[in-house]
């Protein structure tokens, strides 16, 4: 019997995909949750599921912040993430987190239902149409450029940027003016914008 956790913070579709899998033999949902920090709760209390099929983007934990801490604690589960968003960035990033499948939510069921059977086969899964996304994306940003842009769109000033990352106000001015420069933006908020339309941030 396959163990699935579902992660989706709209709970109707939660409720659809769950009641989809569960009419398949041999899968059984073991647990619904309607963010990340939900489910990172769920694998602390919890046997581990066998699969972890959840959403990206969703409030205050999203499915690539499971898929990190999954690896992290190296929890012995595939994880499997769907979007409705084709940011070829998410793919780079969800498969350096160890993801094992990625789809497109406007995927069939039956894809869906044969993608897991897959990642519980060994295999890893990518919808067509993001893997050529993927392979066509190029980042420019460097992980501290990256870093600091994510800290500006969060709100932070430069001062408060340089004390989380431990570096000084100067650099920290460098990393946002070579980011905004790269990305050809106006700003550090325009730049935090297109990074997070690519999937990068």
């Amino acid at each position: 019997m396959t163990t699935i956790l579902v992660v989706e913070d709209q709970s109707l579709v939660r409720d659809a995909i769950a009641m989809l899998l569960s009419l398949e033999e041999g899968f059984d949902v073991v647990g619904k949750c309607s963010n990340g920090q939900e489910a990172i709760t769920y694998l602390e209390h919890h046997e581990t599921p066998n699969v972890i099929l959840s959403d990206i983007e969703m409030p205050q934990v999203t499915g690539l912040d499971v898929a990190n801490h999954v690896a992290s604690k190296a929890i012995n589960t595939c994880v499997v993430l769907m979007t409705t968003f084709a940011k070829p960035g998410y793919i780079k990033r969800a498969l350096s987190s160890g993801v094992k499948g990625f789809i497109l939510k406007e995927s069939d069921s039956d894809y869906l239902i044969d993608a897991i059977h897959k990642v519980i086969s060994g295999e890893k899964v990518i919808s067509p149409e993001l893997a050529i996304m993927a392979l066509d994306d190029k980042n420019p940003l460097s992980p501290k450029e990256m870093s600091a842009l994510k800290l500006a769109s969060d709100g932070l000033k430069t001062r408060a940027i340089a004390q989380q990352l431990f570096l000084s106000e100067g650099t920290v001015r460098n990393y946002l003016s070579e980011a905004i420069s790269k990305l050809d933006a106006t700003n550090r908020v325009d730049a935090a914008r297109i990074a997070k339309q690519k999937g990068w941030l």
